[in-house]
């Protein structure tokens, strides 16, 4: 006796269902609304900041006492935009660079002492710095051009997420002027990633992309930035489970040993923590992993929580970094036994993400956070993250 058809829409209802557990899902994709602010600090986390800093506590009161006794936090700072700002290798030549760079940072600055001190002449001369630059600038030029225009990109979405979103008095006007700067100058440039390049600069240009998106609410600039960045963390930081050999960027065209090797610095063997940068120096390394570390930030507030995938390579990555960098001697298999050291003021974030919110043991990055504290800035696009993120829940 043959078995009883199913009803036409019990078969559509199965084979939907199959097709959700054979075709691989992403994890999330742009949100159907944006959060703001969002960039990097949310508002909870701008409201704890503001009332650590208020009460006098620990270790906010002696990061914000830093930042406002930085020249880059002087009401009296003027700045100095121009229309095209050329950076060759490590900013050689240097024409408008270190302003720029400076400028985004001050801005950011003065955003973060506005929201903690409501005083409206923060707002203003952050209001100030960017209208100055939304006004003329057009190009970024030269090799180091992605490079530069992902780091002040950071600090501009920074600040001008906050200012927007938090009625810092700023102009219609002077806002979509900024927008369409940060949409035809600045996203062009960086969007689509550099897959060829040392890894900081990548993941760099996504952090600058994600923050830009987030201001503009493009959608498909946000979806842009994390499937390049899903890709290049990977590429970024071996875990074993790569299989002998790290994996490489989609598009880098890197895919022999030798190549592989070359790309690594040299290095020849790999474990759990190192990354692509290592063996060239920590500093670079340091700007890595600061970039993942606000990409998540990111993402995390805007409903996209990337950690699952991302926590073990960026746990393993600083503890393994923080043991040179407290001292230890590396092993002749690393770096042929000799390491640069210098991270930088880059672990705040993540051992704020990992370990402060999500309970993982971190030992050694602990005890180099903590030596560190308060970190300030790399004058390049890190900036007053113990201010912002030391035992932040939010």
């Amino acid at each position: 006796m043959p078995a009883p058809r199913r009803p036409l829409s019990a078969v559509l209802a199965l084979l939907t269902a199959l097709v959700l557990v054979t075709v691989p899902q992403p994890a999330s994709a742009a949100p159907p609304s944006f959060t703001h602010p969002g960039v990097f600090l949310n508002r909870a986390q701008l409201d704890f900041v503001r009332d650590r800093v208020g009460s006098g506590a620990q270790p906010q009161a002696a990061a914000y006492a830093q930042m406002t006794s930085n020249p880059l936090a002087s009401l009296t700072r003027q700045p100095k935009p121009r229309a095209v700002v050329e950076c060759g290798p490590y900013s050689d030549p240097n024409l408008g660079c270190t302003d720029e760079r400076q400028d985004a940072i001050a801005a950011y600055t003065h955003a973060l002492n506005w929201y903690i001190t409501r005083d409206s002449r923060y707002a203003t001369k952050a209001i100030s710095i960017m209208d100055a630059w939304s006004a003329v600038l057009t190009d970024h030029t030269n090799s180091n051009a992605p490079l530069q225009t992902a780091w002040a990109g950071t600090s501009w979405a920074k600040a001008a997420e906050i200012i927007r979103h938090t009625g810092a008095g700023w102009s219609q006007t002077g806002i979509n002027r900024f927008a369409t700067m940060l949409r035809e100058v600045y996203l062009p440039e960086i969007v689509n990633g550099r897959a060829n390049t040392n890894g900081n600069w990548e993941l760099t240009m996504m952090e600058a992309s994600l923050g830009i998106a987030v201001f503009l609410e493009d959608r498909a600039a946000y979806d842009k930035a994390v499937g390049i960045f899903r890709t290049r963390v990977p590429a970024f930081i071996y875990l074993p489970a790569d299989g002998a050999l790290p994996k490489t960027p989609p598009g880098s065209g890197i895919d022999t040993r030798d190549e592989i090797v070359a790309y690594w610095h040299g290095q020849q063997s790999f474990v759990a923590g190192l990354a692509q940068e290592t063996c060239r120096d920590f500093t670079h390394t340091g700007y890595g992993v600061a970039s993942i570390a606000s990409f998540a930030e990111t993402a995390r507030h805007q409903g996209q929580d990337l950690y699952p995938e991302i926590q073990d390579r960026l746990r393993h990555t600083l503890g393994f970094h923080a043991k040179y960098e407290l001292g230890e001697a590396p092993p002749s298999s690393i770096c042929g036994g000799s390491v640069k050291r210098g991270l930088g003021p880059v672990p705040e974030v993540a051992f704020a993400a990992l370990n402060t919110r999500l309970g993982i043991p971190m030992s050694n990055t602990q005890k180099l956070v903590e030596q560190q504290r308060p970190a300030g800035t790399n004058s390049l696009f890190v900036a007053w993250q113990t201010l912002t993120h030391a035992g932040n829940p939010h």
